[in-house]
């Protein structure tokens, strides 16, 4: 079963008794942070006709297809793998170019992570796998110039690869064994969701920052808006022991947590059981709802997933799977206004993916996970707001 119809599933049985979970049930429910995100008019205008490669985009922005999974990316020589998921740019210190890390949502030994190296000018200088033979790697993070591939499976772990292709990846346990989803590294901790019904939030706080060797992992409890945390007593459990998420059965339920990112010392996060989208503020120790999908009118975002925030502070929200007959993905402006920024029909069955920048800002990153059957990464360029609101 797909990961999507499996949350849409559970999220119609009014309970968790079919998971075997029978401990007092906190899910998240504060309060909105002032007025709710609403749909309104897109700060680049309308969405014109579909592109040659399919993407509906405002005007002045301009597509390329970097990637088609199971096939050779340009000259390379590297087959592109399947199903595309959570990535994340980095720099080239070197050349004045970057690199695209992109995740395999694949199960093992075909799972794992790739990358995509650009000179200064965008061209593609090579593509390589930098993680193989793990699980169902979704999403994830970057961390020190590091990316942090997560496995999507029960007891799942978090690899710290190098994006670089030339370091061993290397097996994070002390970030927990459980169904991870993404990750974001904000000093001095690492902040973790969960893709289940019943998942929950977490942060890890290193024994010596930045170093993942070694720390304490702990989860979420919110009353009202005020947030507090709990640690996990064992948190690599074996497939005998309770898991990660039913340690602590005063913490609370988060449904089906998806993408994380920060801006202005604030943790953005996703869950797509509830369609929302959640704002934490780590100082205050405050949490509260930004989107709430039921309270939109328009329901612009559909199946909140993977999430980034631009230089501008605008966040850029990947569905899945999307609308009823396109799958979107949907700004979200510091002043709250929703609207969408790509749209892609004829692609059913697959979800947007991936979403990040360049550090200079003028270029997206991104992928449909099942776009052509197995995936489609593509670039945007064009004039990103690149100055906060």
């Amino acid at each position: 079963m797909q990961r999507r119809t499996f949350l849409q599933a559970a999220g119609l049985l009014g309970g968790f008794s079919a998971f075997g979970f029978n401990a007092p049930m906190r899910s998240a429910i504060a309060a909105a942070c002032g007025p709710l995100a609403v749909t309104g008019p897109s700060p680049y205008g309308p969405l014109l006709a579909a592109d040659a490669n399919g993407l509906q985009l405002p005007a002045g922005f301009t597509s390329r297809i970097l990637a088609r999974s199971g096939q050779l990316v340009g000259t390379t020589g590297y087959t592109w793998r399947n199903f595309p998921d959570g990535g994340a740019c980095f720099p080239n210190s070197t050349t004045g170019g970057w690199y695209y890390a992109s995740n395999n949502e694949v199960s093992s030994p075909g799972g794992g992570a790739q990358a995509l190296e650009f000179s200064s000018t965008g061209a593609i200088v090579r593509a390589y796998s930098i993680l193989s033979g793990s699980q169902r790697n979704c999403a994830g993070g970057k961390h020190q110039g590091k990316w942090l591939s997560c496995e999507e499976v029960s007891r799942g772990v978090v690899w710290e690869c190098d994006p670089k292709g030339v370091g061993a990846p290397i097996r994070r346990l002390p970030l927990g064994s459980f169904a991870h989803e993404a990750a974001l590294s904000l000093n001095p901790r690492i902040y973790l969701t969960e893709d289940q019904p019943d998942g929950r939030f977490y942060r890890f706080t290193p024994s010596t920052w930045p170093s993942l060797a070694a720390g304490v992992l702990e989860v979420m409890v919110v009353t009202g808006n005020t947030v507090t945390w709990l640690p996990i007593p064992n948190p690599n459990p074996t497939s005998t022991q309770t898991s990660v998420r039913r340690q602590v059965p005063s913490s609370t339920i988060f449904n089906g947590g998806e993408g994380i990112t920060t801006f202005g010392g604030k943790v953005f996060f996703t869950t797509k059981g509830d369609q929302k989208v959640w704002e934490y503020d780590p100082i205050n120790q405050q949490i509260c709802t930004r989107y709430d999908n039921p309270t939109d009118p328009s329901h612009t975002i559909t199946g909140p997933d993977n999430i980034t925030a631009a230089k501008s502070g605008d966040m850029y929200v990947c569905e899945d799977p999307g609308n009823v007959t396109s799958m979107e993905l949907v700004l979200i402006e510091p002043d709250g206004t929703v609207s969408p920024f790509v749209q892609i029909t004829g692609q059913t069955g697959s979800e947007f993916a991936g979403v990040a920048f360049t550090a200079a800002g003028n270029r997206m990153y991104f992928s449909s996970q099942r776009g052509g059957g197995l995936g489609i990464t593509y670039e945007v360029s064009g004039p990103f707001r690149t100055v906060a609101n």
